[in-house]
Protein backbone atom coordinates (compact mmCIF):
# COMPACT_ATOMS: atom_id res chain seq x y z
CA UNK A 1 0.00 0.00 0.00
CA UNK A 2 1.06 3.60 -0.69
CA UNK A 3 2.56 5.34 1.99
CA UNK A 4 2.74 2.64 4.11
CA UNK A 5 6.09 2.25 6.01
CA UNK A 6 7.48 -0.95 7.37
CA UNK A 7 10.05 -1.20 9.74
CA UNK A 8 13.03 -2.81 9.32
CA UNK A 9 14.34 -5.34 11.45
CA UNK A 10 16.21 -2.61 13.77
CA UNK A 11 12.55 -0.77 14.26
CA UNK A 12 11.14 -4.05 15.24
CA UNK A 13 13.85 -4.75 18.17
CA UNK A 14 13.36 -1.11 18.96
CA UNK A 15 9.27 -1.61 19.53
CA UNK A 16 10.05 -5.19 20.94
CA UNK A 17 12.25 -3.45 23.52
CA UNK A 18 9.90 -0.48 24.67
CA UNK A 19 7.25 -2.88 24.87
CA UNK A 20 9.14 -4.88 27.30
CA UNK A 21 10.03 -1.79 29.08
CA UNK A 22 7.04 -0.23 29.33
CA UNK A 23 5.35 -3.98 30.19
CA UNK A 24 7.66 -4.51 33.05
CA UNK A 25 7.25 -1.22 33.97
CA UNK A 26 3.69 -1.29 34.39
CA UNK A 27 3.80 -4.17 36.19
CA UNK A 28 5.96 -3.49 38.78
CA UNK A 29 4.18 -0.05 39.73
CA UNK A 30 0.77 -1.93 39.71
CA UNK A 31 -1.10 -2.62 43.11
CA UNK A 32 1.31 0.65 44.57
CA UNK A 33 0.41 3.86 45.34
CA UNK A 34 3.52 4.95 42.65
CA UNK A 35 0.78 3.40 40.06
CA UNK A 36 -1.60 6.65 41.12
CA UNK A 37 1.20 9.16 40.69
CA UNK A 38 2.75 7.32 37.76
CA UNK A 39 -0.88 7.30 35.70
CA UNK A 40 -1.54 10.76 36.77
CA UNK A 41 1.87 12.41 35.98
CA UNK A 42 1.87 10.61 32.40
CA UNK A 43 -1.80 12.22 31.95
CA UNK A 44 -0.85 15.32 32.84
CA UNK A 45 2.16 15.91 30.20
CA UNK A 46 -0.10 14.21 27.89
CA UNK A 47 -3.34 16.27 28.39
CA UNK A 48 -0.23 19.53 28.22
CA UNK A 49 1.29 18.44 25.18
CA UNK A 50 -2.37 18.00 23.02
CA UNK A 51 -3.86 20.76 24.66
CA UNK A 52 -0.52 23.90 23.83
CA UNK A 53 -0.82 22.03 20.21
CA UNK A 54 -3.84 22.22 19.04
CA UNK A 55 -4.54 26.05 20.49
CA UNK A 56 -1.54 26.80 18.83
CA UNK A 57 0.44 27.35 21.79
CA UNK A 58 3.43 27.21 20.52
CA UNK A 59 5.48 29.03 22.81
CA UNK A 60 3.94 26.63 26.07
CA UNK A 61 4.36 23.57 23.99
CA UNK A 62 7.59 24.63 22.75
CA UNK A 63 8.73 24.75 26.35
CA UNK A 64 7.10 21.52 27.54
CA UNK A 65 8.64 19.71 24.76
CA UNK A 66 12.30 21.09 25.82
CA UNK A 67 10.78 20.39 29.64
CA UNK A 68 10.77 16.88 28.66
CA UNK A 69 15.03 16.45 28.70
CA UNK A 70 14.42 17.16 32.92
CA UNK A 71 11.49 14.64 32.97
CA UNK A 72 14.10 11.61 33.76
CA UNK A 73 15.23 13.76 37.31
CA UNK A 74 11.70 14.41 38.19
CA UNK A 75 10.69 10.93 37.48
CA UNK A 76 13.76 9.48 40.15
CA UNK A 77 12.83 12.00 42.46
CA UNK A 78 9.15 11.09 42.75
CA UNK A 79 9.74 7.14 42.46
CA UNK A 80 12.59 7.22 44.48
CA UNK A 81 11.12 4.87 47.02
CA UNK A 82 9.59 2.09 44.16
CA UNK A 83 13.26 2.48 42.25
CA UNK A 84 15.10 1.70 45.34
CA UNK A 85 13.32 -1.40 45.75
CA UNK A 86 13.66 -2.39 42.39
CA UNK A 87 17.41 -2.10 42.58
CA UNK A 88 17.39 -4.28 46.00
CA UNK A 89 15.24 -6.44 44.18
CA UNK A 90 17.89 -6.96 41.45
CA UNK A 91 20.39 -7.30 44.03
CA UNK A 92 18.95 -10.35 45.66
CA UNK A 93 21.36 -13.30 45.47
CA UNK A 94 18.79 -15.82 43.70
CA UNK A 95 21.58 -17.84 42.46
CA UNK A 96 23.46 -18.56 45.97
CA UNK A 97 20.92 -18.55 48.84
CA UNK A 98 21.38 -18.03 52.40
CA UNK A 99 20.69 -20.79 54.79
CA UNK A 100 17.30 -21.34 55.15
CA UNK A 101 15.48 -20.62 58.42
CA UNK A 102 14.60 -23.88 60.41
CA UNK A 103 11.06 -24.57 61.49
CA UNK A 104 12.74 -24.36 64.85
CA UNK A 105 12.93 -20.67 64.21
CA UNK A 106 9.17 -20.69 63.75
CA UNK A 107 8.37 -22.60 66.50
CA UNK A 108 10.30 -20.40 69.01
CA UNK A 109 9.28 -17.11 67.36
CA UNK A 110 5.29 -18.04 67.63
CA UNK A 111 5.98 -19.60 71.22
CA UNK A 112 7.68 -15.95 72.14
CA UNK A 113 5.01 -14.01 70.53
CA UNK A 114 1.91 -15.59 71.84
CA UNK A 115 3.67 -15.20 75.27
CA UNK A 116 4.34 -11.49 75.12
CA UNK A 117 0.71 -10.89 73.60
CA UNK A 118 -0.66 -12.37 76.70
CA UNK A 119 0.99 -10.14 78.99
CA UNK A 120 0.67 -7.22 76.29
CA UNK A 121 4.20 -6.79 76.25
CA UNK A 122 4.96 -4.54 73.04
CA UNK A 123 7.34 -6.15 70.24
CA UNK A 124 8.62 -5.83 66.78
CA UNK A 125 10.41 -8.80 65.00
CA UNK A 126 12.08 -8.76 62.06
CA UNK A 127 13.12 -11.96 60.13
CA UNK A 128 16.02 -10.66 57.30
CA UNK A 129 15.47 -12.85 54.10
CA UNK A 130 17.41 -12.01 51.01
CA UNK A 131 17.94 -7.75 51.16
CA UNK A 132 20.53 -7.30 53.88
CA UNK A 133 19.15 -5.33 57.23
CA UNK A 134 22.78 -4.55 57.94
CA UNK A 135 22.19 -0.72 58.52
CA UNK A 136 19.16 -1.15 60.63
CA UNK A 137 20.83 -3.52 62.64
CA UNK A 138 24.11 -1.46 62.98
CA UNK A 139 21.16 1.03 64.50
CA UNK A 140 20.83 -1.45 67.91
CA UNK A 141 23.04 -3.15 70.24
CA UNK A 142 24.88 -6.22 68.33
CA UNK A 143 23.68 -9.72 70.13
CA UNK A 144 24.50 -12.77 67.58
CA UNK A 145 22.55 -15.41 69.76
CA UNK A 146 20.60 -18.54 68.83
CA UNK A 147 17.11 -17.52 68.48
CA UNK A 148 14.92 -18.83 71.70
CA UNK A 149 11.84 -17.97 72.80
CA UNK A 150 13.06 -17.11 76.20
CA UNK A 151 15.41 -14.49 74.99
CA UNK A 152 13.23 -12.52 72.55
CA UNK A 153 10.72 -12.44 75.77
CA UNK A 154 13.42 -11.37 77.88
CA UNK A 155 14.66 -8.70 75.68
CA UNK A 156 10.83 -6.95 75.44
CA UNK A 157 10.49 -7.60 78.66
CA UNK A 158 9.25 -3.15 80.53
CA UNK A 159 11.82 -1.41 81.51
CA UNK A 160 14.64 -2.89 79.77
CA UNK A 161 17.35 -1.23 77.91
CA UNK A 162 16.52 -2.77 74.75
CA UNK A 163 12.90 -3.27 74.55
CA UNK A 164 11.94 -0.51 72.91
CA UNK A 165 13.66 -1.19 69.59
CA UNK A 166 13.20 -3.69 66.86
CA UNK A 167 15.02 -7.21 66.91
CA UNK A 168 16.49 -8.48 63.60
CA UNK A 169 16.82 -12.00 63.04
CA UNK A 170 19.04 -13.03 60.68
CA UNK A 171 19.79 -17.32 59.96
CA UNK A 172 18.53 -18.66 63.36
CA UNK A 173 20.22 -16.08 65.27
CA UNK A 174 19.48 -12.96 66.98
CA UNK A 175 21.90 -10.40 64.93
CA UNK A 176 20.53 -7.13 66.75
CA UNK A 177 18.11 -5.73 69.48
CA UNK A 178 17.18 -2.17 70.19
CA UNK A 179 17.35 -1.28 66.67
CA UNK A 180 15.52 1.81 64.93
CA UNK A 181 13.25 0.82 61.77
CA UNK A 182 12.45 3.20 59.44
CA UNK A 183 8.80 4.36 59.55
CA UNK A 184 6.29 3.83 56.60
CA UNK A 185 5.37 7.66 55.03
CA UNK A 186 2.35 6.16 53.59
CA UNK A 187 -0.16 8.73 54.38
CA UNK A 188 -2.97 6.14 53.53
CA UNK A 189 -2.22 4.02 57.01
CA UNK A 190 -4.83 4.17 59.16
CA UNK A 191 -4.37 6.68 61.66
CA UNK A 192 -4.84 4.46 64.14
CA UNK A 193 -1.53 2.41 63.74
CA UNK A 194 1.31 3.04 66.32
CA UNK A 195 4.69 3.61 65.54
CA UNK A 196 5.88 -0.23 65.70
CA UNK A 197 3.44 -1.00 63.29
CA UNK A 198 4.37 1.82 61.10
CA UNK A 199 7.89 0.90 61.37
CA UNK A 200 7.24 -2.68 61.08
CA UNK A 201 5.48 -1.39 57.34
CA UNK A 202 8.34 0.44 56.52
CA UNK A 203 10.72 -2.01 57.28
CA UNK A 204 9.17 -4.24 54.76
CA UNK A 205 8.90 -1.41 51.99
CA UNK A 206 12.81 -0.78 52.82
CA UNK A 207 13.72 -4.35 52.78
CA UNK A 208 12.10 -8.07 52.15
CA UNK A 209 11.81 -9.12 55.43
CA UNK A 210 8.94 -10.28 57.51
CA UNK A 211 7.68 -8.50 60.35
CA UNK A 212 6.02 -9.48 63.51
CA UNK A 213 4.54 -6.69 65.61
CA UNK A 214 2.57 -7.21 68.76
CA UNK A 215 0.65 -4.36 70.04
CA UNK A 216 1.54 -3.32 73.62
CA UNK A 217 -2.20 -1.45 74.12
CA UNK A 218 -4.10 -4.30 72.66
CA UNK A 219 -1.84 -7.46 72.80
CA UNK A 220 -3.07 -7.95 69.34
CA UNK A 221 -0.58 -9.83 66.62
CA UNK A 222 0.31 -8.31 63.61
CA UNK A 223 2.40 -9.46 60.85
CA UNK A 224 4.23 -7.02 57.89
CA UNK A 225 5.15 -8.38 54.11
CA UNK A 226 5.86 -6.42 51.35
CA UNK A 227 4.35 -3.27 52.63
CA UNK A 228 1.29 -5.22 53.69
CA UNK A 229 -0.12 -5.42 57.20
CA UNK A 230 -1.93 -8.52 58.51
CA UNK A 231 -3.83 -8.24 62.39
CA UNK A 232 -5.03 -9.75 64.54
CA UNK A 233 -3.62 -13.50 63.82
CA UNK A 234 -4.33 -16.48 66.55
CA UNK A 235 -1.74 -18.63 66.78
CA UNK A 236 -2.70 -21.04 63.41
CA UNK A 237 -2.56 -18.30 60.98
CA UNK A 238 0.53 -16.87 62.63
CA UNK A 239 2.46 -20.26 61.62
CA UNK A 240 1.35 -20.74 58.73
CA UNK A 241 2.03 -17.21 57.37
CA UNK A 242 5.76 -17.40 59.37
CA UNK A 243 6.16 -20.65 57.71
CA UNK A 244 4.64 -19.86 54.17
CA UNK A 245 6.84 -16.99 54.18
CA UNK A 246 10.11 -18.30 55.33
CA UNK A 247 10.42 -21.72 54.98
CA UNK A 248 8.08 -22.90 51.81
CA UNK A 249 9.03 -20.38 49.04
CA UNK A 250 12.75 -20.63 49.92
CA UNK A 251 12.11 -24.07 49.73
CA UNK A 252 10.61 -23.77 46.64
CA UNK A 253 13.46 -22.31 44.85
CA UNK A 254 15.77 -24.72 46.35
CA UNK A 255 14.28 -27.59 45.06
CA UNK A 256 14.58 -25.80 41.04
CA UNK A 257 17.83 -25.56 42.24
CA UNK A 258 18.41 -28.90 42.58
CA UNK A 259 16.44 -30.13 39.81
CA UNK A 260 18.66 -28.23 37.38
CA UNK A 261 15.14 -26.80 36.28
CA UNK A 262 14.88 -22.87 35.04
CA UNK A 263 13.51 -20.24 37.52
CA UNK A 264 11.17 -17.54 36.38
CA UNK A 265 13.23 -14.74 37.81
CA UNK A 266 11.02 -12.55 35.91
CA UNK A 267 8.63 -9.95 38.54
CA UNK A 268 5.55 -11.46 36.50
CA UNK A 269 7.19 -15.24 37.49
CA UNK A 270 8.07 -13.63 40.89
CA UNK A 271 4.51 -12.25 41.60
CA UNK A 272 3.12 -16.07 40.71
CA UNK A 273 5.57 -18.03 42.83
CA UNK A 274 4.43 -15.60 46.07
CA UNK A 275 1.06 -15.32 44.85
CA UNK A 276 -0.41 -17.72 47.68
CA UNK A 277 2.19 -16.30 50.25
CA UNK A 278 0.47 -12.58 49.36
CA UNK A 279 -2.58 -14.19 49.52
CA UNK A 280 -2.97 -14.48 53.46
CA UNK A 281 -1.89 -10.76 54.07
CA UNK A 282 -4.65 -7.69 53.65
CA UNK A 283 -3.83 -4.19 52.57
CA UNK A 284 -4.65 -2.42 55.72
CA UNK A 285 -5.19 1.23 55.24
Amino acid sequence: MEGLHIPGWTGLLEILFLAVAFYYIILFFRGTRGAQMLLGFVVLMISLLVLTHFSHLNVLNWILGRFSVYLAVAFVVIFQPEIRRALAELGKQHVFSPTVPSRTLVDHMVQAVLLLAGRKMGALLAVEREISTRPIQETGTAIDSLVTAELLTSIFYPHTPLHDGGVVICHDRIKAAGCLFPLSQREELSKELGTRHRAAIGMTEETDALVVVVSEETGTISVAFKGRLSRGLDEERLRRMLSAVLLRAPRARNRWRQAGGPMDLSPAGMVENEKQIANEFADYG
